[in-house]
């Protein structure tokens, strides 16, 4: 059992552009359910569109990259005015419902053989990252011994951080803000808040955008940091993956999301790292007929999920959250 293998594997997970795809999103999220109370399941769909606004402009339209940048933000601010609109004066679970549906409605489209000209069909679009690989100021890759990067992840590594403190920076500014105690207010008592004269539909309105501008930038970093923009990549799992990282950090906390995030990968890393190890070799630690080598690498999402389960029932407000904040308002 090599545990160094295992510990690299884990932080390189952790530290590296998976997690802060995720702590991106999950900032987005944080904004959504953790300070507003919105129940929002579709936030691979923000990061759908706005990483497919990105790759069609340059690909298929050959447009400027920073060009693509733009339309594909846009995108994301214009699905949350469309989803917004008719959801937002409801009860929570419609936008939960709308939102999961859009998501996947949104898959499906760029993935359909009757678009494949404009969005690559089920293999997606490439060859738009030239502009943001050319950019890299690095000349090789890094190895500290318990973890290392090439070149090119390194780069995301450098840009995805920095993209990440600017996040954090931005929600911890706005939520110290009125508006940002408006939203709270709103996630507390939306008919308190209306009494006292404020558009809480505005408000709404305004957080769901938001939260969809940091899916959307998620997006476009996840396609930059892996060179392709792939339909299946935006599925529910995506969203759910996000819920995850925002729950083990804490809602309604600057840093939940990121912390979550990395605490997610490293487990999900270096559990499955763990096992494939274990399973393998002439005379493997765990024996054939307990787990085959196929089988473990699923262990770690059994137990990872079960990790989940007991969270919330003995710590349901995460690493740092504070339980009275997590409460859903159904109304």
């Amino acid at each position: 059992m090599d545990f160094g293998t295992i510990l690299d594997a884990a932080l390189s997970q952790a530290l590296g552009p998976q997690a802060i795809v995720f702590a991106i999103a999950a900032i987005g999220l944080n904004i959504h359910f953790g300070y507003t109370g919105l129940l929002n399941f579709g936030q691979a769909g923000f990061m759908a569109v706005a990483a497919f606004g990105l790759a069609v402009t340059v690909v298929t339209w050959d447009l400027p990259f920073w060009l693509g940048i733009i339309v594909g933000m846009s995108a994301a601010v214009l699905l949350g005015l469309v989803l917004g609109a008719p959801t937002l004066r409801l009860r929570a679970d419609y936008l939960a419902i709308v939102t999961i549906a859009a998501a996947e409605i949104v898959r499906l489209i760029f993935g359909a053989v009757e678009f494949k000209d404009t969005f690559g069909g089920s293999n997606g679009l490439n060859g738009f990252v030239g502009p943001y690989q050319k950019l890299n100021p690095y000349n090789s890759g890094i190895d500290f011994k318990i973890f290392s990067f090439s070149r090119n992840d390194l780069w995301s590594v450098t840009v995805g951080w920095t993209l990440v403190a600017l996040g954090c920076l931005i929600v911890w500014s706005l939520m110290r803000s009125p508006w940002g105690r408006v939203l709270k207010s709103i996630r507390e008592d939306e008919d308190a808040v209306r009494s006292l004269g404020k558009n809480v539909f505005a408000y709404k309105m305004q957080a769901l955008v938001l939260g969809g501008m940091f899916g959307g930038v998620a997006g476009i970093f996840h396609i930059l940091k892996q060179g392709s923009a792939v339909p299946t990549d935006f599925n529910t799992t995506f969203t759910f993956y996000a819920y995850a990282a925002l729950l083990i950090g804490g809602a309604a906390r600057v840093l939940g999301p990121v912390v979550g995030s990395m605490l997610f990968w490293f487990l999900i890393s270096g559990i499955g790292s763990f096992f494939s190890q274990a399973t393998k070799g002439s005379d493997p630690v765990i024996p054939d007929w307990i787990m085959s080598n196929t089988q473990a690498s699923l262990v770690r999402f059994i137990l990872l999920g079960l990790g989940l389960m007991l969270l919330m029932i003995y710590r349901p407000q995460g690493i740092f959250g504070d339980r009275r904040e997590i409460a859903i308002d159904g109304r």
